[in-house]
């Protein structure tokens, strides 16, 4: 979007690409049909018209992809992963589809080839912090606290140089500080995540039971378990 943009600014005509003939224009439709059936239907039709546009037009990588994303909610996790590997590395739909692949790798318990795919991500695109994130996600999901909490930093690094700090990653990387041992730096993350989301029950419940097995605020923590289950 960036490099379309600064063409635009720079008065250079930039080609339509979206549908250069009546291929591109029947797969358009097929696809602008899964997506509709996605919030409508069941998953056989939205795969059956998302593979009609894949197959009228295969450079179509949109297409592949909520093929392949269709594919691993139905639990055909190797069909999902070659799906996700049809599309092209210099395509701009690359980095969805790799995270796509690792998700389905994980799913489909090959933990260190998903893990093998988020590290080279991780060179490839080191500014994007939803490649830490799942880094950190898969980390956590092996009990590896440490390299999780290595991940949640990268992240929180780069979405807070953005001014776009995300709760989530606030509470799930306290998980991992709390699972270490590191109290202070767990709470400290905890606190974070709900001065961006005040009423978020998941945190208010870790951190009001984990205050109590400390034996620590428990006034306060009886008040976050109240709010968490209301």
């Amino acid at each position: 979007i960036a490099n379309l943009r600064a063409r635009l600014e720079a008065g250079k005509t930039v080609p339509f690409t979206m549908v250069e003939g009546p291929r591109d224009g029947v797969a358009e439709v097929f696809f602008s049909l899964a997506r509709a059936l996605m919030r409508e239907a069941g998953d056989e039709f939205v795969l059956i018209h998302a593979r009609a546009a894949e197959a009228i037009n295969p450079a179509y990588a949109e297409a592949t992809i909520t093929v392949a994303e269709v594919l691993d909610g139905l639990g055909q996790h190797a069909l999902a992963i070659e799906a996700y590997g049809r599309v092209p590395r210099d395509h701009p739909s690359f980095l969805t589809a790799e995270l796509g692949r690792a998700d389905a790798l994980r799913r489909s318990g090959k933990q260190d080839a998903a893990a093998e795919v988020l590290n080279q991500l991780a060179q490839t695109h080191p500014d994007m912090a939803n490649v830490h994130v799942a880094a950190g996600d898969l980390a956590r999901e092996q009990e590896n606290w440490a390299r999780a909490v290595a991940a949640y930093d990268r992240a929180l690094a780069l979405l807070e140089a953005r001014d776009n700090p995300q709760w989530f990653v606030y509470y799930v990387r306290g998980i991992a500080h709390e699972r270490l041992d590191q109290w202070p730096e767990a709470e400290a993350d905890f606190r974070r995540a709900l001065d961006l989301n005040p009423d978020h029950p998941q945190v208010l419940n870790y951190l009001g039971y984990t205050m109590v097995e400390k034996g620590i605020n428990l006034d306060e923590a009886l008040g976050m378990i109240e709010r968490a289950v209301a």
